[in-house]
């Protein structure tokens, strides 16, 4: 069975999911290896989270926050997951019109409780996506698939 990179995301103006989909192109270029599953926050749930075997989460930021729809999507899943997908890889991608630090900070920590590891940086796209935003976010896909394909995660 090929390892499964979740990728949940919520989005309103459509820039988050321009980050998401630069990601899955990326992830793409390895899809004979990995799946790759696509999901609105508010629609994935607790089966989903169990059954993939890394996870891409792209939110907005919202008033120096992550998305509702993704904090609800965490807020669902945790007890229920609560300490059965420890060492989960996961990468965070974050369309921010400040900073984007708070919802960083919130993911992380969220992220620590449920003893997810992390690895790449946050991305943080501030304002309207540039080129070179969307390559690091194609970088992020193209990652998070190779780690999994090749079982370094």
């Amino acid at each position: 069975m090929k390892p499964r990179l979740l990728i949940v995301y919520s989005t309103q103006t459509g820039r988050t999911r321009q980050l998401v989909d630069a990601a899955i192109e990326g992830a793409s270029e390895l899809a004979d290896e990995v799946e790759i599953e696509l999901r609105l926050a508010l629609e994935t749930g607790v089966d989903d989270l169990m059954a993939c075997t890394g996870l891409l989460i792209g939110t907005p930021e919202n008033f120096g926050y992550m998305s509702g729809a993704v904090k609800d999507f965490l807020d669902r899943t945790y007890y229920p997951c609560e300490g059965k997908r420890i060492g989960l890889p996961y990468a965070l991608l974050v369309s921010a019109g400040n900073d984007g630090s708070g919802a960083v900070r919130a993911i992380e920590r969220i992220a620590t409780g449920y003893g997810w590891n992390a690895v790449a940086a946050p991305l943080v796209a501030i304002g309207e996506q540039t080129e070179a935003q969307l390559a690091q976010a194609r970088e992020i896909g193209q990652l998070m698939a190779a780690g999994l394909s090749c079982g370094i995660f």
